[in-house]
């Protein structure tokens, strides 16, 4: 007897919703309303491009830019081939990018105006095949809204299995060297109906993102989730404190996922005190925890917050702090969602009563395939029972509620990006002042973090921080700069010669 199967291909959904519902609509973007109707035929209409030029099933597909309709159909139709959607960080220079994309074997990439001038220098090093130009062409570049217009609409798409690749996200590596998170359909899937049953959004819910949807948080905590129930997505370009408010009196819109400094930026705009929040049923916050005057604030307003702890590899809920615990439960990360799994573990990966510290652990279908053509990293990662160590220090409390401490990876975040000292230090060890220097990460009111370097310099030099940031801005991303700098005699090592960072913070943190 044949078993009927759930076709998971993440596309099918999107496209399923265009046949069932094609005159809602779909997405709104600087004033243009797109129904689903719309969407699914420019899908199509894409994936049949794609294929005529060779993309197949497996086969990697780029985009590089900012929030913009073309990076979600790029996704979608790719994902209607089988092909895998690689989403890139506009923030990142062109070596950092020709890194990822030689990495993926990136087939065709996608990419916008502004972002032209950060790949046209590296091409001759990327191994691309075809350049598309998501709002126009020239040159090598083609035009992917006049090309894809002319083909037809291809009438199916590819099936796949809830563990075959989707998306693959790139994170900062320890060592300088990002590594592809490989996210499959399932995980997408899965992530999503955790996040419905813990801030459960309907078809009428009109969801904001402003946050990059090359990171995981504005991609998944609820943008994709918007297609699968049917409702509203308004996306922005980038993030705007004014035109944030703005979109709540004009779209009334119902959810938003930032980060802490997103929602600490509106409360300081001249606007704040004037917009009407009587829409909104929850903020998802994510990338840090937000400060209690925060949360207050807002609950003057009437808007509760749902706090989430996550990761890429988790795609990325692995708890949530939902809003009747904000304030009795303040400064936990939460409870793990319905279908996944916390444990914290000692050094030899055994589970730890409540109250103390180890390894947080998460596992369920949420958890990332591994990591792409990094055997030996994801073995590291994810253990032989299925658990995925993120790295992180933690403890559940006698409730079951989850408290990060600390990081094991060293990891800064500034302003809700990941920032690994490593990648910085490398760079910062060319500059001829330096002798030696360590990047960490101190608490900052506006960044959560700021990126700090601090440095012995060899005998006789001078050096500023603006000096500093000039040296480095062609070879990091703004955000991975450093924002702080303190010139020291000698960096606090232990007797085996390793960097002492902890003593540092303490020294450095008033």
């Amino acid at each position: 007897m044949h078993k009927p199967t759930v076709e998971t291909n993440l596309a099918r959904t999107m496209l399923r919703r265009a046949t069932l519902n094609p005159e809602r609509t779909a997405l709104i973007y600087e004033d243009q309303e797109i129904t689903y109707a719309e969407m699914g035929d420019r899908v199509r209409r894409q994936a049949t491009l794609l294929k005529q030029n060779g993309v197949c099933v497996g086969d990697r597909v780029g985009y590089l830019g900012f929030n913009h309709p073309a990076l979600l159909e790029t996704l979608y139709a790719a994902n209607t081939l089988g092909a895998i959607f690689v989403p890139l960080n506009f923030r990142l220079t062109g070596e950092e990018l020709t890194f990822i994309i030689n990495d993926a074997g990136v087939h065709s990439l996608v990419c916008d105006d502004e972002l032209k001038k950060v790949i046209d220098p590296v091409k001759d090093n990327l191994c691309c095949r075809h350049y598309y130009g998501s709002e126009s062409g020239s040159g090598e570049w083609r035009d992917l809204l006049a090309e894809r217009a002319q083909g037809d609409p291809i009438e199916s798409e590819v099936s796949v299995s809830e563990h075959d690749v989707s998306v693959i996200m790139y994170t900062s590596g320890t060592t300088g060297l990002p590594k592809g998170a490989m996210l499959t359909h399932g995980n997408i899937m899965w992530n999503n109906i955790n996040a419905h049953f813990a801030f459960g959004s309907g078809r009428d819910s009109v969801h904001l993102t402003v946050a990059p949807l090359f990171h995981i948080g504005g991609l998944n905590v609820s943008t994709l989730h918007s297609f699968t129930l049917g409702s509203t997505l308004v996306l922005m370009r980038n993030f705007d404190p004014g035109e944030v408010l703005a979109a709540f009196d004009k779209y009334k819109v119902t959810h938003m996922f930032g980060a802490p400094a997103m929602f600490l930026f509106m409360s300081q705009h001249e606007n704040f005190d004037d917009t009407d929040f009587s829409c909104v049923e929850t903020f998802i916050c994510g990338a840090a925890p937000p400060p209690e005057s925060l949360l207050v604030l807002y609950a003057e307003r009437g808007v509760n917050f749902c706090q989430g702890y996550g990761l890429t590899e988790t795609a990325p809920f692995a708890s949530f702090l939902t809003p009747e615990w904000a304030i009795s439960k303040l400064g936990s990360a939460g409870q793990p969602p319905i279908y996944t799994d916390l444990r914290i573990v000692d050094d030899n990966n055994e589970p730890l009563p409540a109250g103390e510290r180890g390894e947080i652990c998460i596992s369920g279908p949420n958890i990332m395939k591994g990591y792409w053509n990094r055997p030996e990293a994801t073995a590291e990662a994810i253990d032989a029972q299925g658990w995925f160590h993120s790295g992180d220090v933690g403890y559940l409390d006698e409730d079951g509620f989850l408290f990060i401490c600390d990081r094991l990876k060293d990891m800064v975040i500034s302003g809700g990006e990941n920032v690994y000292p490593a990648e910085v230090e490398s760079v910062l060890y060319k500059h001829d002042a330096i002798a030696e220097v360590a990047v960490i990460g101190l608490p900052d009111e506006k960044w959560g973090e700021a990126v700090t370097a601090v440095t012995a310099l060899h005998e006789g030099c001078e050096l500023t921080l603006e000096e500093l940031r000039e040296f480095a801005e062609t070879q990091l991303a703004r955000y991975k700069l450093p924002l702080r700098l303190h010139i020291v005699d000698e960096l606090p090592r232990n007797p085996a010669g390793k960097v002492l960072k902890f003593v540092l913070k303490e020294q450095l943190t008033d």
